[in-house]
Formats: C-alpha cells, sequence, structure tokens
C-alpha cells in the first residue's frame, strides 16, 4: 500500500477515475475537499471537530453536521451539556460525564481479560485512552488553566507527533503501565476536574490563558474548560466504538 506523510503536499491534487477504494486517512487536512459523481458507499468519516466549529458538511447539498450532532446528543445522554457556560452548567456537565465513563468501566471490568489492552484498526487500546485523557487533563487544567511547571503525570499518553508540537516527553514513562495503575492515575485526574469545578467562579471562568500548544491564540479558563469536556465525550465515543467492535467479533 502507497503511503503518503507530512512531506508529500498533495493541496489542489485532482484524481480523476482514480482507485481509491480501502484507502484510510489519519491527522490529515480535508478542508475544502470536494467528491463528485463518485461511488462513495460505505464511506466512514470522525472527525472530532466536525460539531464543535462553524464548519459545515455537505452531503448532495445538504449539511449534515447538525444532524450529526443532535444524533450523538441522544446516542450520549449529557453530551448536550459539553457547552456549559456557567460554574453550575458546567458542574452538571462533569457529573454527567463521570456516570457516562462509570458505565463504560463497568461494562469493561466485564469482558474477557484483556480486552483493555487491545486495539482495533490501529486504534488506542482503552487503557491508552485512558492514559490520553490523563495527559489532556494536565495539559489544559494542569498547564493552561492551573499554569503548573511540571503538570504531567508520568502514565499520561501524548498524541503522535506532540513533540513536534513543543511537548517535553520527559515526564512521561516508555514503559507500559499496568491497568489498576492507569485507573488510579484517571481516577485522580477526574477528581483534580471536579474539585476545580466546585469551586470555580464566574469570574474565574472569564479570566484570560495561554493556549498551551498555539500561545498566540486566546483563551479563557472556560475555553479550557469547555476542550477538556470535548476531549473527554470524543474519546469516549471512540472507546465505546472499539469496544463495539471488539464485542462483534466472532467467538
Amino acid at each position: 500500500m502507497t503511503t503518503f506523510g507530512r512531506s508529500d503536499d498533495l493541496e489542489g491534487a485532482e484524481f480523476v477515475g482514480a482507485n481509491l477504494r480501502g484507502a484510510r486517512f489519519r491527522d490529515s487536512d480535508l478542508t475544502g475537499v470536494v467528491v463528485r459523481g463518485s461511488e462513495i458507499a460505505g464511506i466512514e468519516l470522525d472527525s472530532p471537530w466536525l460539531t464543535e466549529g462553524d464548519g459545515s458538511l455537505l452531503v448532495n447539498g445538504v449539511d449534515i453536521v447538525p444532524l450529526v450532532d443532535a444524533a450523538l446528543n441522544d446516542r450520549f445522554p449529557g453530551r448536550a451539556q459539553r457547552r456549559a457556560s456557567d460554574p453550575e452548567g458546567l458542574r452538571s456537565a462533569w457529573a454527567a460525564l463521570e456516570q457516562t465513563w462509570e458505565g463504560t468501566l463497568a461494562r469493561v471490568a466485564g469482558m474477557p481479560e484483556g480486552t483493555v489492552e487491545e486495539s482495533v484498526a490501529g486504534e488506542w487500546s482503552f487503557s491508552q485512552t485512558l492514559r490520553h485523557l490523563v495527559m489532556a487533563t494536565d495539559t489544559w487544567l494542569g498547564k493552561a488553566v492551573l499554569r503548573a511547571e511540571q503538570p504531567y503525570h508520568p502514565l499520561g499518553l501524548a498524541n503522535a507527533g506532540a513533540e513536534e508540537d513543543g511537548l517535553d516527553l520527559s515526564p512521561f514513562t516508555t514503559e507500559a503501565p499496568s491497568y489498576p495503575d492507569v485507573l488510579r492515575a484517571r481516577s485522580e485526574r477526574v477528581r483534580m476536574v471536579r474539585d476545580f469545578l466546585g469551586q470555580v467562579t464566574p469570574a474565574v471562568l472569564a479570566e484570560p490563558r495561554t493556549n498551551p500548544w498555539a500561545p498566540q491564540h486566546a483563551e479563557t479558563v472556560l475555553s479550557c474548560l469547555h476542550t477538556i469536556l470535548e476531549e473527554e465525550w470524543e474519546h469516549h465515543r471512540y472507546a465505546v466504538r472499539d469496544l463495539d467492535a471488539l464485542e462483534a467479533r466472532p467467538g
């Protein structure tokens, strides 16, 4: 299979009569791509930013972004609260998220031993997903909001390419931790967010902060908290998707 990476610039390329059956696009910029008169049956699109920005996704002239957002809210009760803008709303949003994750953790606990370490189609395992959420909390609460000098738990897991974006990977372990250790680290970070929301005020929510990945972009405490909620819901969706796939495998 031919692989194109960051060094390959295909911007503005035109594919006519090309066979892209089974092609996979990961961490790629497909903004403004136009597909016309082509067979697209079975295409799967998964973009965590689809319902968070101001963009659109047209299918036969119909913007399906609002439809996708509404369907995900129906599928995951509590997700609609992720953009709450006041302290009480944020506390309610986090409580709903905790309840959702508790149900998923209980589901995983009842699955065959080793399930938490299994990957589906090269995606993160369930354990790795929890480790990434530890890292995301440390980035957006510990570093951005609380301005901790070294906020990172050693079991956190960064995205591929994070070092290129300026993240110092030295605080993180290079060994695969045990699942109970991951659960403890995750529980600590969940409690950290809960405790912060328990005492946050409207004035604090409006305070300016520095974007940990792009300092040139203005943030507020509220927008950082929204990013945490978005990360949580999107990675929960990924986790459930892959658990469904693992359960559907032939015995």
